[in-house]
């Protein structure tokens, strides 16, 4: 047992490396496949005055004078001893940079799952009791409106109305972090994590619906049904604990979105998390910060996969068994 534990644990920690590997190749070819460079989106139209001495200079200090596989291995070496790169437009590391954007984007992210999962399980359990009924109508519509509307028309919408009608508008003061004034830190993290969260709930309602409706229709309920086993009871201790599997695949596919995936929300909202980093970063093609920040994005991706899996162990006996 111990033996296959620690064979499992090995072909994770491979895979989760093969896939860091891949994803670093894949943004570093996509970067340079963009047309300019740092040079031109720093200096803009004047960086076709520059000599050619002054270019190649230049190039020289930003480091992509080098053959694109020297500039990949540098940039990997440097990678391996904790030298995530350097911002020169923030004159600060990519480590620093990214120690306060990621905390941002993990509150945020955090914060939706939470308001999603409140949502998003009730509903769907609410439209799997009585399955094409008005309730269930309901449920999946309210699901169908949270797929189709997108999350920046929804946190446009929101902000304007609520800014011009009742003059909320805390993201417009400049972020403030928990410890340095909570009261306003949960005030701007409020619409976000509505506007994500309504969009997260629409998934999590047709899984819970689906595999509510799935387990319902097991023998052992039956079973139960017919000892007298009261209703709210087989359905939050048998039914729903029996389907949280497919809803915690969904709800970790999600949050691991969300830690890339928000960056539109976050820019409406003038939050500076991580995903606003990278697009700040790719604006001014910045490539070892948008390279180690994705990179550190899917290195979180990979951590919230395994510790699905030991969700997966927690409610599920059967999963332990295997």
């Amino acid at each position: 047992m111990r033996r296959f534990f620690a064979h499992s644990l090995t072909r994770r920690l491979l895979g989760a490396l093969a896939t860091l590997f891949g994803v670093s190749v894949l943004v570093f070819i996509m970067l340079r496949a963009i047309p300019g460079d740092q040079i031109s989106a720093g200096l803009g139209t004047e960086a076709a005055a520059l000599t050619p001495s002054q270019r190649a200079a230049l190039e020289a200090y930003y480091g992509i004078d080098q053959p694109l596989l020297v500039q990949y291995f540098s940039w990997l070496g440097n990678l391996m001893t904790g030298n995530l790169g350097y911002s020169s437009r923030s004159q600060a590391s990519v480590l620093e940079l990214t120690a306060s954007s990621l905390p941002v984007t993990m509150q945020l992210a955090i914060f939706s799952i939470i308001l999603a999962l409140l949502v998003g399980i009730p509903l769907g359990m609410l439209a799997a009791s009585r399955p094409n009924s008005a309730r269930d109508l309901l449920s999946q519509s309210v699901s169908l409106v949270g797929l189709s509307i997108p999350a920046f028309l929804l946190a446009t919408t929101l902000l304007t109305v609520l800014a011009a009608s009742l003059g909320f508008n805390p993201n417009g003061r400049g972020y403030a972090t928990f410890w340095e004034d909570p009261s306003l830190n949960l005030q701007q993290m409020l619409l976000p994590s509505l506007v994500l969260g309504f969009g997260i709930a629409a998934p999590i309602i047709r899984t819970t619906r689906t595999a509510v409706l799935d387990i319902a229709s097991n023998d052992f309920v039956r079973t139960a049904r017919a000892k007298g086993i009261a209703t709210r009871r087989l359905q939050f201790r048998h039914i729903l604990r029996n389907a949280l599997v497919p809803i915690a695949t969904m709800t970790g596919l999600q949050f691991g979105y969300l830690l890339g995936g928000a960056v539109v929300v976050e820019q409406i909202f003038s939050l500076p998390g991580i995903g606003r980093q990278v697009l700040i970063g790719i604006q001014q093609k910045e490539y070892a910060l948008v390279q180690s920040t994705v990179l550190i994005i899917a290195l979180a991706f990979v951590i919230v996969n395994l510790l699905t899996d030991l969700v997966y162990r927690i409610i599920d006996p059967r999963v332990r068994a295997e």
